[in-house]
């Protein structure tokens, strides 16, 4: 279980970039967090693994909690080992001069054996496809692929919180399509707890839990039904409805909002792609 409590911060003590932010997210669960640029995705992200903290200009208040542990000096390098974060730009994240190395910086800093950080290497890089890549260098790699490497070195690390700042961004249709697969199974077939910063509301649907932030501030939390049913807030927030959703408003709006079928068809539509 985490728990945020009273989460603030500023980056210059006047403009406040998250405002008394309070959540929970159970073990296993799906979490989408949702919002426009500015709205303070990123800087909750970089929060929930620690890297920002008072500092200068800098001022944060508030306690994020994993499990009974508070995220702390005292409690960071314990709460890293359970915890993996994918940011947004995969170039930001790739340390080695290739695939095998880039995965194995991390299990080197765990003090992982060199015998299973091997197997580990080559059974998290064949989960994400990235097998027969070992040995390429990062230019040249695609975006998707990049993601996929970083994806696999939080795995191979065997977290139990695995949290995407914006991670299909910058990536084409195909490569956020895959992405996105596999985050799904790694939710509901391994049991990891995902929490997604995203503005993509396709991405969001798939979660178990969805919250919108607004100027630091949630203004809306429930099921992705919940939250999507509430056009004004995500007019409010500047966010675009998914297709299959726009759709079916538009089909209500209109004559065939007497067929009752056809708009259950959408909405079914809607939840299931």
């Amino acid at each position: 279980m985490i728990n945020v409590k009273n989460l603030t911060f500023s980056y210059d003590s006047k403009t406040k970039a998250l405002n008394n932010v309070s959540f929970s997210v159970k073990d296993g669960s799906f979490l989408s967090i949702i919002g426009h640029n500015g709205s303070g995705k990123s800087t909750l992200a970089k929060l929930l693994v620690g890297l920002l903290s008072d500092s200068n200009n800098a001022k944060k208040s508030g306690e994020i909690y994993y499990d009974d542990l508070l995220l702390d000096d005292k409690n960071i390098n314990e709460i890293r080992k359970k915890v993996g974060i994918v940011f947004q730009n995969p170039d930001n994240q790739f340390v080695g001069v290739n695939v095998k190395y880039d995965m194995a910086f991390g299990l080197e800093n765990h003090n992982i054996p060199r015998e299973e950080m091997i197997e580990l290497i080559d059974e998290y890089s064949k989960k994400v496809l990235m097998y027969e890549y070992l040995d390429k260098e990062p230019q040249a790699l695609s975006g998707g692929q990049k993601q996929r490497v970083a994806i696999a070195g939080i795995l191979a690390l065997d977290v139990d919180v695995i949290i995407l700042d914006e991670a299909t961004s910058m990536l084409d249709p195909e490569g956020t399509r895959d992405i996105v697969k596999l985050i799904y199974e790694l939710n509901k077939k391994h049991n990891k707890t995902v929490i997604s910063i995203t503005h993509d509301l396709d991405f969001a649907r798939l979660s178990d839990d969805v919250i919108v932030l607004k100027n630091g501030e949630i203004i809306k939390e429930g099921t992705p039904e919940e939250v999507f049913n509430d056009i004004d807030t995500l007019s409010k927030s500047n966010l675009d409805m998914p297709i299959s959703l726009k759709t079916y408003y538009m089909a209500k709006k209109s004559n065939l909002s007497t067929n009752t079928e056809l708009m259950e068809a959408l909405w079914e539509y809607h939840l299931t792609k």
